[in-house]
């Protein structure tokens, strides 16, 4: 096991596309909806495993713009998954400090998901130990046409001059406006693609692409990542003399 690292040298901000879960079902002979169970307990390991690795924020890809092409039961089960998580796991991420938020569009979602997405949100809203955020009917490129039709309206409003708009402006109205951008992004399950996920925010962090499947993703392989993390020489674009 790696052991802790320093808070100034590790990521503060980790993202995770959490990859994996159908193909570990079917390795068993089991269900896929069977591996995204599995791989809803592991969220609460991880997150659990934060403060000793020094990470203050993480957000995981928990569904996204175009997983509703996949079949009408597992998309069903995995929006019955999603209300019971948070259910079962409100209290606990309370008691342990833990801030959840969610990023996506939630048009599409049903009115009590969005409903208990909302409770949590408020009851969690005074944490700080570990801000959560859990993109949930998210696509970076849905992302980034949404925050551009809300600067839109603001310039057709006249509350935005056209002439100011540079690389700070649209950040202020992604869905992750008050987060900061990642340090470190994790994907599960030994494919090599960022799969629309925080295309903006990403730009200059650190990829980390793992062959381990999300469901077996422990406490463990979390800090060796992480420690490996510590290792890199980040120069965003500029040359040490």
């Amino acid at each position: 096991m790696a052991k802790d690292i320093e808070l100034t040298m590790g990521p503060r901000h980790v993202a995770i596309i959490m990859d994996g879960n159908g193909r570990w079902a079917q390795m068993r002979g089991r269900p896929r909806l069977t591996g995204h169970h599995a791989g809803a307990r592991r969220v609460r390991q991880i997150v659990e495993a934060c403060p000793s690795q020094g990470v203050k924020y993480l957000t995981i890809f928990a569904f996204s713009t175009e997983n509703w092409k996949r079949t009408q039961a597992e998309v069903s089960g995995l929006m019955t998954l999603f209300r019971r998580y948070i259910v079962k796991e409100s209290k606990a991420m309370m008691e342990a400090g833990v801030r959840v938020r969610f990023i996506g569009d939630r048009v599409r979602l049903d009115d009590k998901l969005v409903d208990l997405m909302d409770e949590l949100e408020l009851l969690t809203s005074g944490n700080d130990l570990v801000h959560l955020t859990v993109a949930l009917n998210y696509g970076g490129r849905d992302e980034v046409a949404r925050a551009t039709k809300r600067l839109a309206e603001d310039v057709a409003a006249g509350r935005l001059d056209p002439k100011g708009i540079d690389e700070e402006t649209l950040p202020r109205y992604l869905d992750t406006h008050v987060l900061p951008d990642p340090d470190l992004v994790i994907r599960t399950s030994g494919e090599a693609r960022v799969s629309n996920f925080l295309l903006w925010q990403s730009a200059y962090s650190e990829y980390e692409f793992i062959d381990t499947l999300w469901p077996d993703f422990t406490a463990e392989i979390f800090a060796e990542v992480v420690a490996r993390y510590a290792t890199r020489d980040r120069r965003f674009g500029a040359v040490k003399a």
